[in-house]
C-alpha cells in the first residue's frame, strides 16, 4: 500500500507541473492560431481585387453577396485575432475566429473536400480543434481577461 502512496505523490507532482504548463500553453495556442488567419487576412486586404474576384468566382460563401462576403471574411481574419493575441475577450475571439474557419471550408469546400486536398482540410480541422480548446477553457492566466478578473475581484476601490 505504501508504494501506491508514494506513485500517487509522484503523479500528483507531475500533475502539478503539467497545470503549471497550462496557461503558456494557451497563450501560444492563441498566438499560433491567431497568426494563421491574421496572415491570410492580411493577404486578402493587401490584394483586395484578387480578394473580391476569389470570392466572386471561387468561393461560395451561402447567403452572402461576394462583395459582403469577402469584407465580413477579412474584417473577421484580422479582428478576431487580436482578441486573441490579448487575450481579451478571449472566448468571443475563439468563437469568431472558430466561425470564419467554419465558413472558409464551407465555402471552399469544392476543393478542401476533393482528393488530393486532405492537408489543406486537416489544417483546418487542427484550427478548428485549437479554437475549440480556447473555448473551453478560456485564454488562461496569461491574458487581459485573467487581469481584469483578479482587478475586478480586488478590494473595491473608491
Amino acid at each position: 500500500m505504501k508504494i501506491i502512496g508514494q506513485l500517487f505523490s509522484l503523479y500528483a507532482g507531475f500533475s502539478r507541473t503539467m497545470d503549471w504548463l497550462r496557461s503558456p500553453l494557451l497563450l501560444a495556442t492563441r498566438f499560433y492560431v491567431g497568426w494563421q488567419f491574421t496572415k491570410s487576412g492580411w493577404l486578402k486586404y493587401t490584394s483586395w481585387d484578387t480578394t473580391l474576384g476569389l470570392f466572386r468566382d471561387e468561393y461560395h460563401v451561402p447567403l452572402l453577396p461576394p462583395g459582403l462576403a469577402a469584407v465580413l471574411g477579412t474584417c473577421g481574419e484580422l479582428g478576431f485575432p487580436i482578441l486573441l493575441y490579448l487575450g481579451l475577450f478571449g472566448r468571443i475571439g475563439a468563437l469568431g475566429t472558430l466561425f470564419v474557419n467554419v465558413m472558409a471550408v464551407v465555402s471552399y469546400r469544392q476543393v478542401l473536400l476533393s482528393e488530393g486536398f486532405e492537408a489543406a482540410l486537416g489544417q483546418h480541422v487542427l484550427w478548428g480543434f485549437m479554437l475549440l480548446v480556447l473555448l473551453a477553457f478560456g485564454p488562461g492566466k496569461l491574458s487581459l481577461d485573467a487581469w481584469l478578473e483578479r482587478r475586478a475581484a480586488g478590494p473595491a476601490r473608491d
